[in-house]
């Protein structure tokens, strides 16, 4: 009989875990690209080693405003790595896989600052430390807000909250911005007289197997679904799917499966499950319940996120200062765990670790970053571990 070797032991324990994955999300989830993934077990553990965490705020030009830290993955330590000054108010930022680009908006318009709006192209070294501003395009519109790339890294999206649009541009071979290939214009508005006197577009999601682009509208309750056509960067409308009156649509986020969706309305501060059709894109509302308690003060929400075991989803809330928390049943819906508190004041984005141990919150208006440890059971999130100084802090991203 061949001898049980210790590695067949742990070929047959990733295999077994794998199995139980993808019996609660679907095979699916683990097949992508015709790659099955294999699961780290107990007897072989990931080793730790500080991570490239970028985050940026609202500040002026000539000021700090995309800082780099290193995350120690066991402690949740952030230690200061350097930092970028030149872009005013870079509000959101996109880090590229290949770990050597990142983007930045410009969050201006032509009312206010004099200039629309800009999206910058950077490159980075990380050891040691040095930013190199590549280029700028105009972004389309005003107050760009969201940045996202397609799945293959050749096209990145830009989301006009203040006049209403999206746009497309190509990635050069040097990570520099080319030419704007498409630009979608929205029209309309909504029951909210203030928030949605017209179309706001606020983030743009591609989906899974970047055939569609779904873009949410805060200000027409719509989320509006693009197809993609990967090779000349364009965009053709396919249909919308309109949420509750006044819902005002934020963020999207995938489950890891690909056939649940979840979005955050910022205005009436709910969080809503769709089921996915892959083949149409097309949404079907499933479930929909509230961020905060029924007593809360004024809130609205900003950001979400769907754990990479697919079990949780995190959903922050300005105001009420907090991020609620979700457990993800095997049919998608959500139960509700707690609403922890997010150690600042106007959580705007955050980001889950890569190992699944802390949670980072950008928190605007105490101007830092806090890194907060990922609890079992009804706690969810501890207190505060790190707290990084941030100014006006809005992003972060991994790198």
């Amino acid at each position: 009989m061949p001898k049980f070797t210790r590695r067949d032991f742990l070929f047959v324990a990733g295999a077994v875990g794998a199995a139980v994955v993808a019996a609660r999300f679907g095979l699916g989830w683990l097949l992508n690209s015709g790659k099955l993934a294999v699961l780290p077990t107990q007897e072989t553990p990931m080793p730790s080693s500080p991570v490239l965490v970028f985050a940026s705020g609202y500040a002026a030009a000539n000021h700090p405003a995309i800082h780099a830290f290193m995350l120690d993955e066991t402690s949740g330590t952030l230690n200061p790595h350097g930092s970028f000054a030149g872009i005013q108010n870079p509000s959101f930022i996109r880090v590229h896989p290949n770990g050597r680009w990142l983007y930045a908006v410009s969050e201006t318009s032509q009312a206010t600052d004099g200039t629309p709006g800009g999206v910058y192209a950077l490159s980075f070294e990380r050891e040691p430390f040095a930013m190199r501003l590549l280029n700028r395009q105009p972004s389309g519109g005003d107050w760009p807000c969201y940045l996202q790339l397609d799945r293959t890294g050749h096209w990145l999206f830009v989301a006009n909250y203040g006049t209403g649009s999206a746009s497309v541009f190509p990635l050069q071979a040097d990570g520099s911005l080319g030419e704007m290939s498409a630009h979608v214009q929205h029209s309309g508005s909504g029951p909210n007289k203030q928030r949605q006197e017209g179309p706001h577009v606020h983030s743009v999601t591609l989906s899974p197997d970047n055939q569609f682009a779904l873009v949410a509208d805060l200000g027409l309750d719509q989320i509006v679904t693009y197809r993609f056509d990967p090779n000349a960067g364009t965009l053709s409308r396919q249909g919308e799917t309109r949420t509750r009156p006044g819902a005002g649509p934020r963020h999207l986020a995938f489950h890891p499966n690909g056939e649940w969706l979840y979005a955050a309305n910022e205005l009436d501060s709910t969080v809503t499950l769709y089921d996915y059709d892959a083949a149409s894109g097309t949404l079907f509302e499933k479930q929909s319940l509230s961020t905060i308690p029924a007593d809360s003060p004024e809130n609205i929400i900003a950001d979400i996120h769907v754990s990479a075991t697919g079990q949780r989803l995190y959903v922050s809330n300005r105001g009420h200062n907090s991020l609620a928390v979700y457990d993800i049943g095997v049919d998608g819906l959500l139960t509700l765990v707690s609403i922890p508190n997010c150690g600042g004041n106007w959580p705007r984005n955050f980001a889950l670790a890569l190992n699944g141990k802390f949670v980072l919150v950008a928190n605007q208006y105490s101007n830092e970053v806090c890194v907060l440890p990922v609890l079992e059971g009804k706690e969810a999130l501890g207190a505060p571990v790190t707290r990084a100084t941030v100014g006006g802090a809005s992003c972060i991203q991994f790198a």
